[in-house]
């Protein structure tokens, strides 16, 4: 008789769940589902540990004890025993590391990042590959991506996240923004730095950059559509002159338009197929068309709360941090001339009710983020702001 799968209802616990269990289920959604990128499934032990760990059962320390004492423990070997230890490690681990809100945005960064994804699990984590890859891609019937060449692998992660952290979004259109993002993400897994495991690291690098930058995306997307995330990124990659084929950053920006902008494209693989049939030659937007509203004329506002859309991802419901993106706008101010702006004269009042929750909630960010009290400390919109601002802007 087959072993009944134990499911675990991530959503129901992101849904109802107190805010310990809210972050635990989505730490632990996104990382068992990045292992389909690979084929690989985790085992009824580990999907156990982990719904122990989201009800408070357990400590993260207790799940690596139980984890590392089933495998060693083991004395018949099953089929599938070595894909289930890389899931089920792979898994923990990512947990681990998305419950710690915080990037190492640098080439060694990125590196560290795999050795602590695979640390137990690959002998070669957090070690740059030495020879030349291909891939055959089901997307490409066949084909493979050029992936770099391993001896200028370092160098070209550098280049890369170094650009990276000097780009400005100030002022960047939606659209140009969600390109951006795509396009950077899509340079960085095309470097293919590692054997295996390429894909999961740039996911979970992807997730903490993004919140670095004030992005909210602890939701569902990577956790159910890591296998698309991975063809989508195959897709950017790939040209081919003969076949009449270009690259095709589109679907990976679609990925991002769901992530970033709520939008809702039917995010599914045969899509991406390099000669889709008809049926799935164009991928659809899910979205319903938006439903007029109206502000009662009894009672006018001048509040920009009341005329943003609640289901932006960046909407906030505090007046005085709208008031605050409103006044930073494109520019890198102090705080002497933010409270001149907004007519304060209060610093501590300031502080409290409208420059701390703005930081807070992703919407500003420090110039000098490492040196809190520089001398020349300026405060300027993240990239959630700039979309936050963009539509305050474009209230009537």
């Amino acid at each position: 008789m087959a072993k009944e799968h134990h499911y675990i209802d991530f959503d129901e616990y992101i849904r109802q769940g107190e805010p310990a269990q809210r972050e635990a289920a989505y730490a632990w959604s996104t990382a068992i589902g990045l292992q389909a990128v690979d084929g690989l499934t985790t085992s009824e032990y580990l999907n156990d540990l982990a719904r122990r760990n989201i009800e408070g059962e357990l400590t993260m320390d207790q799940v690596d004890t139980l984890l590392d004492s089933y495998y060693e423990s083991k004395a018949a070997r099953e089929a599938h025993d070595d894909d289930k230890n890389e899931a089920d490690k792979a898994s923990r681990n990512i947990k681990k590391i998305l419950s710690v809100k915080t990037v190492d945005f640098t080439a060694n960064g990125f590196i560290s990042l795999h050795r602590r994804i695979f640390e137990g699990v690959f002998k070669h984590a957090g070690h740059l590959r030495d020879y030349d890859i291909t891939k055959k891609e089901w997307v490409l019937e066949g084909d493979t991506v050029n992936y770099l060449n391993w001896e200028d692998l370092r160098r070209a992660l550098d280049y890369g996240i170094k650009q990276e952290r000097e780009f400005s979004y100030k002022g960047l259109a939606q659209d140009d923004l969600i390109a951006h993002i795509a396009s950077f993400v899509s340079g960085l897994w095309q470097i293919h730095a590692f054997g295996e495991g390429n894909t999961r690291t740039t996911a979970v690098f992807t997730i903490q950059y993004l919140r670095s930058i004030g992005f909210d995306v602890e939701n569902d997307l990577f956790a159910k559509h890591s296998w698309y995330f991975r063809n989508a990124l195959v897709r950017a990659n790939y040209k081919n002159a003969v076949k009449g084929i270009d690259y095709s950053p589109i679907y990976l920006e679609r990925f991002f338009r769901n992530l970033l902008l709520g939008e809702q494209w039917d995010l599914r693989n045969r899509y991406l197929h390099i000669h889709p049939t008809e049926e799935w030659s164009v991928q659809p937007n899910l979205a319903e068309p938006a439903t007029p509203t109206s502000t009662p004329t009894s009672t006018p506002t001048s509040s920009h709360v009341n005329r943003l859309n609640p289901n932006s991802k960046f909407y906030t419901k505090n007046e005085n941090i709208i008031q605050l993106v409103r006044v930073i706008g494109t520019e890198e101010l102090s705080i002497k001339e933010m409270m001149e702006f907004k007519g304060l004269k209060d610093r501590k009042n300031f502080l409290e009710y409208h420059l701390n929750p703005a930081i807070s909630e992703g919407f500003v960010r420090l110039l000098y983020p490492d040196t809190p009290r520089h001398p020349r400390q300026k405060y300027l919109l993240t990239a959630k702001g700039v979309m936050l601002y963009k539509e305050i802007m474009a209230q009537p």
